[in-house]
């Protein structure tokens, strides 16, 4: 078998591009081949109108954990400006509940895509970490089940009190790209998530996080693959479905629409589609290798496309057995 990494493998549900009901069938394929965790993540619109879904997470959280006991991370909700933190914490506290303790609560500043909605204003990127801290630290009030009042410099919260919550609460994995953020990850989280196989954010948070080189606060990670028949057809279902992930530094943060995804897209070329394609397991095995390198503790794959049964079948048979799988986080 060569080299066994010590890295979980996780599986990622994109609601970006799946109807309900194929999440629910995707969580469920992804538990019976052997991973270990579920991703989801938090859209309010998808980043194109070609991927063409945006689920409410929470209802696709409940319908999951009546099919699969695998622990579940929203990758990520942003709990400040869309809901009101007090709100992502009853849906937290319910959603521990139902999965028996295994919901984690990944959270990051956000995207204007997803939160401009409202009409209110987009604030920068500072302001949103300031946010962002104060949400988590009126959500793990809430978990108590105590009465919580509140007044603070973003949020207010009048007499609320959570009577549904789990004996533990859940764990708050923030999601956090460049120092000042990876920073403020380590201090009000209880786990790190990332996009990219960068052992150099890994080694920062868990030196921030006053860990070392141990694992006491997970360091979890995403990725995306699209099976196809064809290395050739891969790319053009990978081009057609997410050009956005070509496009550099703070774009998909700020820009408001799918439409302006889709103008920004068109500057993207082929050539800029990294995530592996096509039916050979190397290119996949060979990107979950530099994330295991990188130190990451788990890293979850979103299929793209179509072929989301074939591409957990060939993880199943190809990738998963090289990856160590201890107790999931």
């Amino acid at each position: 078998m060569g080299h066994l990494y010590a890295m979980r493998m996780g599986y990622f549900l994109s609601t970006e591009e799946f109807t309900p009901a194929e999440l629910v069938e995707q969580a469920r394929l992804a538990a019976e081949a052997g991973f270990t965790s579920l991703f989801v993540s938090d859209h309010y619109h998808p980043w194109n109108d070609e991927q063409g879904q945006s689920p409410f997470v929470w209802s696709i959280i409940g319908a999951v954990s009546q099919v699969c006991d695998l622990p579940i991370t929203t990758a990520v909700t942003c709990p400040t400006v869309r809901i009101h933190p007090a709100i992502i914490a009853q849906a937290a506290a319910t959603s521990a509940v139902l999965t028996n303790g295994r919901f984690h609560l990944g959270v990051g500043s956000g995207e204007a895509l997803n939160e401009h909605i409202l009409g209110d204003a987009w604030p920068a990127a500072e302001v949103r970490l300031q946010m962002l801290e104060e949400a988590i630290e009126i959500m793990r009030e809430l978990w108590t089940g105590k009465v919580v009042n509140h007044d603070g410099r973003f949020y207010t919260v009048d007499h609320a009190r959570l009577y549904t919550i789990p004996d533990t609460p859940p764990d708050v994995y923030v999601s956090a790209f460049g120092p000042k953020a990876i920073d403020l990850a380590a201090d009000i989280g209880d786990g790190f998530i990332s996009t990219k196989p960068d052992a150099d954010a890994v080694r920062r948070f868990r030196e921030a996080a006053g860990t070392g080189n141990t694992h006491g606060k997970p360091t979890l990670a995403a990725t995306k693959g699209c099976w196809a028949p064809s290395v050739d057809e891969g790319l053009d279902i990978a081009y057609r479905l997410w050009p956005n992930e070509g496009l550099p530094g703070e774009l998909a943060q700020v820009l408001p629409t799918p439409e302006h995804f889709e103008q920004a897209s068109t500057l993207v070329t082929p050539d800029r589609m990294k995530m592996p394609r096509g039916p050979d397991p190397e290119p996949y095995l060979e990107l979950a290798t530099q994330y295991a390198e990188a130190g990451f503790d788990v890293l979850h794959v979103a299929a793209v496309g179509p072929h989301y049964k074939q591409l957990i079948d060939m993880y199943a048979t190809e990738v998963l057995p090289r990856f160590h799988a201890p107790e999931a986080q």
